[in-house]
């Protein structure tokens, strides 16, 4: 059980983290009635902010719980999750600069102003704000399974714990629609630094502390009894799942807005370019799953839960058993703002598209001031949307529900993607391509898992397994080139004009 210096140090910082939070609406003062003062923090970020707002999106919650967990249960496949963090960045070298560029010129908040703009489609931009709402509300879920992980090792003992758990996420959550609803990105931001603060302070300290106790990382090695190696017939599954699993993060709506918050194009870049230093930090929290194997402590406490349930509780359970209680009040605050900061980015990135690109469509004379304040309660409803769902929906869903995101948003590449280098794609074949990779995806997805519970994401293919998001992007590209090819398509003229030279 945990003693009473953890509940001490965790509470304290939590009040900590929502004062910060609250006091953004000061942080470059701005008028916060105008979109992209509130969303956007004024296109006002310099290098480190967004650094710290873009990688927040990577110590998510979730992120801190799954991957040490798949590595605890299933071995190396896992791994995955590093070289998809370090390509990623070059990715987003390449078309997020250049999206800033565009928006900046132009006015834009979400992608799919851009692919309204360049396409003069307000068909193909509903698509694609639809399609990023649907992938990204799975992924908000996810955090609020990641927050009750600690919540459940924190309250370890405790009478009615799932009743005091599920108040506790509930305060944690008002909290956040709070700060999120009064100082939009610029508290996200702020608050981001702080988490980020104690995460990279928690894993180097961890992987310090314990490497140290237990005699070295060979010694965890020798513990574990699956596999450290990947097996051969997994390695086109893990090539897929990193290459794609980079494109994909991108094209998710926060990841875009937290880039177009950026102060200017080089400073974008730089921060970009720093990022890799976040992949550092995730290498060591994949370890966590194997260090877990040599605390005999840690695997007694695990060995006490159901096996279904184990994995999400390796990496509090490795934390609690071998640090002091100040330690592990700090650290879970940490890994419990790791949800909490990443789900606000993603309801202000959400809402951003429901209101400007969905019901601005069907109310154009929409004033600025209330397009802004609607997507603030929109943003907030999204919040408790996603609560909701996890209360509602068993978290074991939610996460088989994220295998179907990174499909979906896949989709969304070329017109995302590949338009901002040419202006020759056809938006009928984007459209159609869009829809052969979501129907494609969805089916393959199902036909994998016989119809039944989603368990995994991968087909067998010639080259052997292999993500199915490949398969349905691919589908989805050879339309999109082949029949862009045979009848070119072409930009607005109006972006054309407006853009020239960038």
């Amino acid at each position: 059980m945990i003693n009473s210096a953890t509940f001490v140090v965790f509470i304290t910082l939590f009040v900590i983290f929502i004062a910060i939070g609250l006091l953004g609406k000061r942080f470059r003062k701005g008028d916060l009635s105008k979109l992209e003062e509130w969303s956007l923090g004024g296109r006002n970020m310099g290098t480190i902010l967004v650094w710290f707002l873009v990688g927040a999106d990577l110590f998510t919650a979730y992120t801190f719980i799954a991957v040490p967990s798949g590595m605890f249960a299933k071995g190396a496949l896992f791994y995955f999750a590093v070289p998809y963090v370090s390509i990623t960045f070059a990715i987003a070298m390449l078309t997020m600069p250049r999206l800033w560029r565009y928006s900046k010129k132009r006015g834009y908040i979400t992608a799919a102003d851009f692919i309204k703009d360049k396409f003069n489609s307000r068909s193909l931009a509903i698509i694609i704000a639809i399609t990023g709402i649907v992938a990204e509300l799975p992924y908000i879920a996810l955090q609020v399974v990641g927050i009750q992980a600690v919540l459940t090792s924190m309250l370890l003992g405790v009478a009615n714990v799932t009743l005091i758990s599920e108040i506790a996420i509930v305060l944690a959550f008002a909290a956040l629609a709070a700060f999120t609803f009064i100082a939009g990105l610029r508290g996200v931001t702020l608050t981001a630094i702080f988490k980020d603060a104690l995460i990279f302070i928690t894993v180097i300290t961890i992987i310090l502390a314990v490497t140290l106790s237990i005699g070295g990382f060979g010694n965890a090695f020798n513990h574990v009894p699956t596999f450290v190696t990947l097996p051969k017939q997994f390695s086109t599954a893990y090539i897929s799942l990193f290459l794609m699993s980079a494109f994909a993060l991108y094209l998710y709506p926060h990841a875009i807005n937290g880039s177009l918050s950026a102060k200017d194009d080089k400073k974008l870049r730089r921060s970009q370019a720093l990022l890799p230093i976040y992949a550092l930090g995730l290498a060591f929290i994949v370890l966590f799953g194997v260090l877990v194997y040599a605390v005999p402590h840690a695997m007694s406490l695990l060995s006490s839960f159901p096996a279904s349930s184990r994995g999400v509780l390796v990496v509090p359970t490795l934390i609690a058993s071998t640090m002091p209680g100040w330690f592990v009040g700090f650290a879970f605050l940490g890994i419990f703002i790791g949800g909490l900061v990443p789900a606000a980015l993603m309801a202000i990135a959400v809402a951003n598209l429901l209101t400007r690109n969905i019901i601005k469509e069907f109310k154009p004379k929409l004033g600025a001031k209330l397009e802004t304040t609607t997507t603030k309660w929109f943003a907030v409803l999204f919040e408790f949307i996603a609560l909701g769902f996890v209360f509602v929906v068993p978290a074991t869903y939610a996460i088989q529900l994220q295998l179907l995101g990174g499909i979906i948003i896949l989709q969304t590449l070329p017109a995302v993607f590949i338009a901002l280098f040419t202006n020759k794609l056809n938006k009928y074949a984007l459209g159609v391509g869009w829809l052969v990779g979501i129907v494609s995806g969805i089916y393959l997805v199902e036909l994998v898992n016989k119809f039944g519970l989603l368990s995994s994401s991968l087909m067998s293919s010639p080259l052997g397994l292999i993500f199915i998001g490949a398969t349905a992007l691919l589908l989805n590209l050879i339309i999109v080139l082949v029949w862009s090819a045979i009848s070119p398509g072409k930009a607005s003229k109006a972006f054309i004009t407006a853009t020239k030279g960038i």
